[in-house]
């Protein structure tokens, strides 16, 4: 360890296997760092590196989370989770996990943390006297559906209280586990309480292994989108990244194959790369497609005004310019030409009501 140098190096890149960042740079809010040296070795030499998955309860205060952004279509979410384990290499919130002492980079994928309390903080929310209703958002920063998800059910007792409270929400997610929910969120939908939102990024095996390495496949996706459909959900497909010279072809293909699924609407956000992301993204694509780094930065350059990002309120989710122009004339387009330019009225907020505890005096009337 050493004293944070003016310009510090990035780590070497790790011969990681299953995850998506290639280093593990220090968080930027730390006063010392890692740094990469030449000692002669190189990748070819070392085995993969084996990084093991850590779960560690996080003591929340609150559960629920508000954001006023004029970019983002909600302003209450939950967030069942710090960190996730499908390891998408694009991720917006990997800087966050600087504020925890650690890595954007491996550690986000890897040193996670769980809300144990998630369920009864909420419940403990909506019951308060001055609580008024809003649609809630489930996983606005992490997946609510990763790995761990399967075992902790944090996700699911928070979908139950949602529901016992005849609460609204929304969920999205590039996990299959969320048809393990069905049961739940089905009638909820049903009621005009509930819609899902699915995010498919590519049809390709090899790049979606590549870029997103522990998320569902493709294909797991679309069935998502037709058990939810299927279920009488309204599915939203979510095209995002959308990354110019990376996959950006592919969103006609990725809009159809989802409208055949049973989707109902769609969106799309051009790639991001605020703070760490960037670096963490450049490195990606020199070690798994050296090929394309250099036409693909140039295209995100040219998409946020020669920067490699803007953090512009109303520009930075579909970016500026000819490109990013014309990325929104052929989203139009395919959505009009496969219908899914449906526009979704507000979520019924009228049958929100706090169930009866037991001990509660109601009960005394029963």
């Amino acid at each position: 360890m050493s004293e944070r140098p003016l310009h510090p190096l990035p780590p070497a890149p790790l011969p990681t296997s299953g995850r998506g960042a290639r280093s593990n740079e220090s968080g930027r809010y730390e006063s010392l760092t890692r740094e990469g040296f030449d000692d002669g070795w190189t990748l070819d030499d070392a085995p993969p590196a084996k990084i093991t998955t850590t779960l560690t309860p996080e003591k929340a205060k609150s559960i629920i989370s508000h954001n006023d952004s004029p970019d983002i279509g909600f302003s209450a979410s939950i967030n069942p989770y710090r960190g996730c384990e499908h390891g998408c290499v694009y991720c917006y919130a990997r800087p966050a996990h600087a504020y925890m002492g650690l890595s954007p980079g491996l550690d986000f994928e890897s040193q996670l943390f769980f809300k144990p309390d998630a369920a009864k903080l909420l419940d403990q929310a909506l019951r308060k006297p001055d609580y008024v209703p809003q649609t809630i958002h489930i996983g606005g920063n992490t997946d609510p559906y990763q790995p761990q998800e399967r075992t902790l059910r944090i996700t699911r007792q928070v979908i139950e209280v949602l529901a016992a409270f005849n609460h609204p929400f929304t969920v999205i997610t590039k996990s299959a586990l969320v048809q393990r929910d069905l049961d739940l969120i089905a009638p909820a939908a049903q009621r005009g309480l509930a819609r899902a939102a699915i995010s498919i990024t590519t049809l390709d095996r090899k790049l979606a292994r590549s870029m997103e390495p522990r998320a569902a496949t493709p294909e797991k996706r679309l069935e998502s989108v037709r058990r939810l459909s299927d279920a009488g959900v309204p599915v939203i497909v979510m095209f995002a990244p959308c990354i110019p010279g990376l996959n950006d072809h592919e969103m006609e293909a990725v809009l159809e194959r989802a409208a055949a699924a049973g989707a109902n609407a769609a969106g799309y956000v051009a790639l991001r790369l605020p703070l760490e992301i960037k670096d963490l993204f450049k490195e990606w694509l020199a070690s798994d497609h050296p090929d394309r780094a250099s036409r693909v930065m140039s295209l995100v350059r040219q998409i946020r005004g020669g920067k490699e990002y803007d953090a512009q309120w109303g520009s930075r989710m579909k970016g500026e310019g000819p490109i990013a122009a014309l990325t929104a004339k052929r989203f139009a387009t395919a959505t009009r030409r496969y219908g899914l330019d449906q526009k979704f009225g507000r979520l019924d907020h009228s049958q929100f009501k706090p169930p009866a505890r037991t001990g509660d005096q109601d009960d005394l009337f029963r």
